[in-house]
């Protein structure tokens, strides 16, 4: 498999190398895995119903605190007949039909997955959309002026961008947390909604093994 090109980008934002990822790091089978639309709409759709809460509810007729006498009594009052203050159609009744906690998932195939991590990561590399940003905090607090100097310097300033962290990097994941269009990903919870959000990938020198062993899992 020929090797894929990462742009590496200087601090002024002049590209200054490439760096490279092999069949060593990526299967060579891995583009044979790339798999249909269908497929990444199935998941997003699996993700987005999966991460709904389901806590929403409402109270039915049997659990209104209202009492459930007979308001009036059947004839002679000439009011319309009514046999309980709870029903539906008074004011402080309960909801016919409405919506009650439930706990719904849908399962996607590992396989299903990989094709679609597959396609996402070679649709950015064939569209030289993947940057190795080579930066770091100048100090020991998390600066959001700093990291939107850098980006700006790369030439990535209001551009959508996924940046990929580890999960113990606090510093710059509160650093670029605040930056309009930047979402930073941990290198464990990739999926397909997250990584089609934004069509460039951002990843620091100093976390690429990182994300080489990420995607060497997508294979």
């Amino acid at each position: 498999m020929d090797k894929q090109k990462v742009s590496k980008v200087q601090k002024k934002g002049s590209v200054s190398s490439e760096l490279h990822l092999s069949a060593s790091d990526v299967s060579v089978k891995a583009r044979e895995k790339r798999i249909s639309p269908q497929a990444f709409s199935t998941w997003v759709r699996a993700l987005l119903q999966n991460w709904r809460q389901g806590t929403v509810s409402v109270k039915d007729r049997s659990e209104v605190s209202r009492t459930n006498k007979k308001p009036w009594k059947q004839k002679g009052t000439g009011r319309a007949r009514a046999g309980t203050a709870r029903s539906p159609l008074w004011r402080g009744g309960g909801v016919i039909f409405g919506p009650q906690p439930r706990v719904k998932s849908l399962k996607v195939s590992k396989k299903v997955k990989q094709g679609v991590l597959n396609s996402l990561l070679f649709d950015r590399f064939d569209s030289g959309n993947i940057m190795c940003l080579d930066w770091s905090l100048s100090q020991d607090k998390p600066s959001t002026a700093q990291a939107s100097k850098a980006l700006k310097d790369a030439g990535l300033h209001g551009a959508k961008i996924n940046l990929f962290l580890r999960s113990d990097d606090s510093l710059l994941g509160a650093s670029f947390a605040n930056l309009p269009g930047v979402r930073v990903l941990f290198f464990d919870q990739a999926n397909a909604f997250d990584l089609a959000h934004a069509p460039r990938w951002v990843v620091l020198k100093k976390d690429l093994d990182q994300f080489k062993e990420m995607v060497s899992r997508w294979s």
